[in-house]
């Protein structure tokens, strides 16, 4: 495979990432964090979505999010809510949380980050000077946001609590969250540029372990990119989104019919190959057209149509609005 599909969508759909809480907790402790789109205008603007993460740097807790058994959480372990549910983290099921409400978080958006916020049956001020050493747990909390449309298979292909143990965490992640900490208390110069990217990072490679860890039967995208013969398809379309591709020629240079071609694509990702190739192409050229000031007639021969008038129509199709429309409209 001569391209890295993952990272390529991860650039496509803007992923970035903020740090905002550094939690202590003592004793008997509950939150509850609203739905992401709640308070997305306020911990990441502009983003189109949003997902919550926490890191246990000390101690232990619970997750949980409506429909699902709760999750038990150890020093080291990575917990995601990939859907942006509401959810509860705990020092033990059934304990009854106090509410992050969307008003709190607008009102404290501009307190200097990461806040600390500490929790005793209730919160506490936030911002006020806590005695962290002596707290049972410690969670560094934040938020990755990325764009959905026109097109984002990733996030789709995600559980709505994605929980990575410290065991498969791995020695890297665990110097992250040990950063990830420090980070968070010293305030250094450039802490806030650290923080980011060390929550894109750790995404990243949550993403990549809970790829590892999928069973043998599992689908959707990720499982499609581990397929021999669909993820390099995938890979070909990715790199390759302008050559004139027909089903029989993807086949032949991944070395499947079309018909086994088409059928396991569609057991994946639910779609047939040449619809993906179409959704991608626009995705591709609605970067283009949000980071540079090309011509819409330049982009659309760079991602495959002959034509602007083929793209346009393609473009609306898919996002509602015409190329240029839209460009104005996320600028």
């Amino acid at each position: 495979m001569s391209r890295d599909t993952l990272s390529d969508l991860l650039r496509a759909v803007r992923l970035r990432g903020a740090v905002f809480y550094y939690v202590s907790c003592w004793e008997d402790w509950a939150a509850e964090a609203p739905p992401a789109r709640e308070i997305a205008a306020a911990v990441l603007p502009g983003a189109e979505h949003v997902m919550e993460f926490h890191m246990v740097a000390k101690g232990a807790g619970w997750a949980a999010v409506s429909g699902f058994a709760p999750v038990r959480l150890g020093v080291g372990d990575i917990v995601m809510f990939p859907h942006g549910d509401a959810h509860v983290m705990s020092s033990a099921p059934g304990v009854e949380p106090a509410r992050l409400g969307a008003d709190w978080v607008f009102a404290t958006r501009h307190e200097p980050r990461p806040m600390p916020v500490a929790y005793h049956r209730g919160v506490r001020e936030p911002g006020s000077a806590a005695p962290i050493a002596d707290a049972d747990t410690i969670l560094v909390c934040g938020f990755l946001g990325c764009d959905l449309r026109p097109f984002n298979p990733l996030v789709a292909a995600l559980p709505r609590l994605l929980h990575l143990p410290a065991a498969r965490a791995g020695g890297a992640i665990a110097r992250v969250i040990d950063q990830a900490a420090q980070e968070s208390t010293q305030r250094r110069p450039g802490a806030d540029a650290v923080l980011e990217r060390l929550a894109e990072m750790m995404f990243v490679d949550t993403a990549r372990r809970y790829l590892d860890g999928l069973p043998e039967d599992a689908t959707g995208w990720l499982a499609g990119l581990r397929d021999r013969y669909v993820g390099r398809a995938l890979a070909l379309l990715h790199e390759y989104p302008e050559r004139p591709w027909t089903i029989d020629e993807l086949g032949q240079q991944v070395g499947l019919s079309r018909s086994a071609l088409h059928e396991r694509f569609v057991q994946f990702l639910g779609e047939p190959p040449m619809h993906y190739l179409a959704n991608w192409r626009i995705q591709v050229g609605s970067r283009l057209l949000r980071e540079t000031g090309r011509t819409v007639a330049s982009i659309a021969l760079d991602v495959g149509y002959e034509s602007e008038a083929a793209f346009s129509r393609a473009f609306k199709r898919l996002v509602g609005l015409p190329p240029a429309t839209w460009r104005r409209s996320t600028r």
